[in-house]
Parts: structure tokens; sequence; C-alpha cells
């Protein structure tokens, strides 16, 4: 049976897990929350009217940045330098498309009102990072075009990654990209499996391994 969480922050043994991956229901998203879950592997998933879900899945989508695969297209995009790539300098707006944006797989939906401004919270206190691809950026004038970008959520040398939105194509790859090459992280926790990232290197691993990292064990 899962728990259901109090005002105390804390979460159940990883044990009891459930096989989706879910290991607890309800809380809130105090920043105080949120940090801890991270630190410990968790992070919430649910939809507009539901009740917060927690999950920490038994295999763990990451990439190591070491591994990161760069095709011969990408690779040429970037050598044209078209587009601007920065850090931290437009939080707001990055959330806000990743939560706005039509996706194929409805995974846009999740990012609730409550979840958006939890984030921009963690935002302000330095625990949530964003990347952000710019097309016709000047840095001497105000025009520039927001086309792409992530967000998530740093803990010790590991970036939790949330959500990403692409306005042009391969403008999430950018930045996803350039967040493995900085070699500020030992790993890119990308939390579930999916085709895209495992394209761009990420892959499987388990949770103990993953827990391990994630607190300094390496």
């Amino acid at each position: 049976m899962l728990m259901w969480l109090t005002d105390k922050i804390v979460f159940p043994p990883y044990e009891l897990t459930s096989k989706e991956g879910i290991i607890a229901l309800g809380g809130d998203l105090s920043e105080e929350r949120l940090i801890f879950a991270y630190k410990n592997g968790i992070f919430p998933w649910f939809s507009e009217g539901e009740p917060i879900v927690w999950y920490c899945p038994h295999e763990r989508m990451v990439l190591f940045p070491e591994e990161i695969k760069i095709s011969k297209s990408m690779r040429k995009i970037l050598k044209k330098g078209k587009f601007t790539i920065t850090e931290n300098t437009a939080f707001k707006a990055v959330i806000y498309h990743c939560k706005n944006i039509e996706r194929k797989d409805g995974f846009g939906t999740w990012i609730t009102d409550d979840m958006e401004q939890a984030y921009i919270n963690l935002h302000k206190k330095g625990v949530a990072k964003s990347i952000e691809v710019w097309q016709d950026f000047d840095s001497t004038t105000s025009y520039r075009k927001l086309i792409g970008g992530l967000y998530g959520v740093e803990i010790n040398n590991v970036f939790c990654g949330e959500s990403m939105f692409s306005h042009v194509s391969n403008a999430s790859k950018l930045a996803f990209i350039y967040l493995a090459t900085q070699k500020n992280y030992q790993l890119i926790d990308c939390q579930i499996y999916n085709d895209h990232l495992a394209s761009l290197g990420a892959k499987e691993i388990d949770r103990d391994w993953f827990l391990e990292i994630l607190k300094g064990a390496f």
C-alpha cells in the first residue's frame, strides 16, 4: 500500500516503491520537500486535479556526460554557430514554454500552475537551473527569440533534468548537448526512458547505482 504524505517531510523506504516506480502520494511542493525529495532520488509527476505523485523508478534513465552522442548533422549545426546558448537568463520563460508547448506524447500537460511556481521558487534559491537557446541573439539590443531550452534541479554533482522544449528543430538537443559538454556534472538524470534521450547516449541504470552517485559515493 502506498504511503500518503503528511506535513512531516519524510518519504517511505525505497523498498516500498511500486512496480510503476511510485514511492508516495500527497504532501506539497514546498521548497524544503522538493529539495529533500531530489536529494533522495525522488521527483513529482502528476496532472492537474490529481494528488501529487512521487516517483523513484527502479531503473533510472541517465546520461554520463562523456557518453553524449553528437550526430554529424548536429556537429554541423554547432559549428555554424547560428544559435546562442545561455544559462539561467530566462528561467521563467523556459518553464513557461515547457508547460505550454504542444507535444506528440502529451507530456507537456503535467506541469501544473503550482509546479511551475514551485520550480521558480527553487530557481530563486539557486537550486533550479535553466539552459536557453536563442535565435537572432544580439547582446547590444533587446532583440532575441527564445527557440528552445531545458530546466532541472542541481543536486551535488548531478543535474536532475525536468523538461525541455523546442520551437525550432533540434533546439532542445542543442540545450542538452550544451549541458552535457560543459563538464559541470558527473551525471545528468533523465528520470525515465525515452527514445529521444537514448539517441543522445542516455541509458538506464539500477536505482542503487544512481543513488550512490547522487549522494556522492563515487
